[in-house]
């Protein structure tokens, strides 16, 4: 017998092949060129050598056992509701081929559509018999027979000298083999929808578990932590995110309760303490595409700044930036990450309800900018990302500035989000707009689709500029800005860049 020893993360895992006499039980035997394909049917836990040589062919497998079973965990994990790593050992038969150590580095790039692939798993073993062979470790699905070598792997085999011929070998597997989506399906009642997923927000993991998966929340969660590097925590949402200050509560299902995390996202590093603020690492294509529409000396105000994945990529782009944020968590963390990304100097940051913060200082920064000579023609846009309420906000827009109203080329352009569950997301976003404003954005407006947030449920943004007779109290427009200019019509396509759906004009 021979021991062959692997260190893994938890445990150390134990490879053993058996060699026996011929009148004994074999767990590692030829193949041959000549195996039949008769009706498939399952495979042995022994096998015998019936043949004078030694040697058995490979019994052939069921397709559809073999992906249900082979690297299933053990059937008596079911219902399991502690993690009980031990429990998860399970033997199974690999077929091998046998080559000169010599060779295997060139050998094993020409195999790689065959080669083993699974979590832990030395794909080339010491050969027991020959210190001067190796064995590869080759995918069980793929290499029915050795008639499943293709051309190019049959020429390199030849050109290497290394025979076809297939050998089997049982292989334990533990725990640190499986992965964690076989762990969880194994685990959780049949039938049921497995957390495989999650969001990753610096080392902690983040689910949103559902109610069938409450029992076994613990156990989730430890599996979350064994088997994603640089995970140390995970957490389970355990409340609806509140309106006000967007946080919810949250419990530790496994690791530590430390909720200061780091992240980076679009080359920027932001710093929060994930239990008291807003952060979604799903936004980040969001946050690069408003971005992108920015240009140097542009203006912008962040409405709901949360901890800056807005405000802080505009102000890297030379963009004059104001961040506001109700929530006094969110409004600390801000004032840090532009220190953190060295920005503080071209970010003003606020503490304010949103609607005062509009009423306010963008007010009279507008004021301020569209009084500017048009020579100057700075871009205005004002982000809004609060999807469960932003577009109530929209009305606070109405009559806003005095004054006669500018060229229509100055006027700020509005990035607002919200959720819908209407049939035609669109329409419906288009038109709870419009009934806050008071006037028709059929025209003139843009809806971008962010992402599927729930069955049903999509996260959208809405985009228009402000129409001069909303914003301004004196609704007349000078002589020579008498017509806005109307936007194309708008239809939906995919996006060129993160190929999600998206509102564009057509042509």
């Amino acid at each position: 017998m021979r021991i062959l020893w692997k260190p893994f993360e938890f445990s150390r895992r134990l490879l053993q092949a058996e060699w026996c006499h011929p009148s004994e039980p074999i767990s590692l035997f030829t193949l041959t060129r000549k195996t039949p394909v008769p009706r498939l049917r399952k495979a042995p836990t022994i096998f015998w050598s019936g043949q004078s040589q030694g040697f058995s062919t490979m019994p052939e497998i069921e397709a559809g056992m073999r992906d249900s079973e082979l690297f299933s965990p053990p059937s008596s994990v079911r219902g399991m509701t502690e993690l009980d790593r031990t429990a998860f050992k399970k033997t199974v038969s690999i077929p091998v081929l046998k080559a000169r150590k010599e060779v295997i580095n060139r050998l094993m790039r020409a195999l790689r559509r065959i080669a083993l692939q699974r979590p832990g798993i030395k794909r080339v073993i010491e050969d027991p018999r020959d210190e001067d062979s190796r064995l590869i470790m080759l995918d069980p699905y793929r290499m029915l027979t050795v008639d499943s070598f293709d051309k190019a792997e049959l020429s390199v085999l030849k050109e290497l000298d290394v025979s076809p011929q297939l050998s089997q070998y049982n292989l334990e597997l533990t725990y640190e083999n499986f992965k964690s989506e076989e762990i969880l399906r194994a685990v959780l009642p049949e039938g049921q929808d497995v957390t495989s997923g999650f969001s990753r927000v610096g080392h902690i993991a983040h689910l949103n578990l559902r109610d069938h998966q409450l029992p076994f929340k613990h156990l989730i969660g430890q599996v979350m932590v064994d088997k994603n590097p640089g995970i140390t925590s995970a957490v389970n949402k355990t409340s609806n995110i509140d309106n006000t200050y967007r946080n919810f509560q949250m419990e530790v299902l496994c690791g530590e309760e430390n909720m200061l995390t780091k992240v980076r996202e679009n080359n920027y590093t932001y710093e929060f303490d994930f239990s008291k603020v807003y952060w979604n690492p799903r936004l980040s294509t969001e946050h690069g595409r408003i971005t992108e529409l920015l240009n140097s000396g542009d203006v912008l105000f962040d409405v709901f700044a949360g901890v800056g994945p807005f405000a802080i990529p505009a102000a890297r782009k030379n963009c004059r930036v104001f961040a506001n944020d109700l929530n006094p968590e969110s409004h600390k963390w801000l004032l840090h990450n532009c220190k953190l990304n060295k920005v503080d100097q071209k970010v003003k940051v606020f503490n304010m309800d949103g609607k005062d913060f509009l009423q306010g200082p963008v007010r009279e920064e507008l004021m301020l900018q569209l009084g500017l000579s048009t020579e100057a023609k700075p871009s205005v846009h004002i982000v809004m990302n609060l999807p469960a309420k932003a577009i109530e906000f929209l009305s606070v827009f109405r009559s806003l500035l005095d004054g006669q109203p500018c060229s229509t080329e100055l006027l700020p352009t509005v990035h607002c989000y919200c959720f819908s569950k209407d049939s035609d997301p669109a329409k419906d976003a288009r038109q709870r707009a419009e009934a806050a404003l008071g006037v028709s954005l059929e025209a003139s407006s843009s809806v971008h689709l962010v992402r599927n947030v729930a069955p049903n449920k999509e996260m959208l943004c809405i985009s228009f500029q402000i129409p001069a007779a909303t914003l301004y109290r004196d609704q007349a427009l000078s002589p020579q800005n008498d017509q806005e200019p109307p936007l194309k019509r708008q239809k939906t396509t995919g996006d060129p860049v993160s190929g999600e759906p998206q509102i564009t004009s057509d042509s």
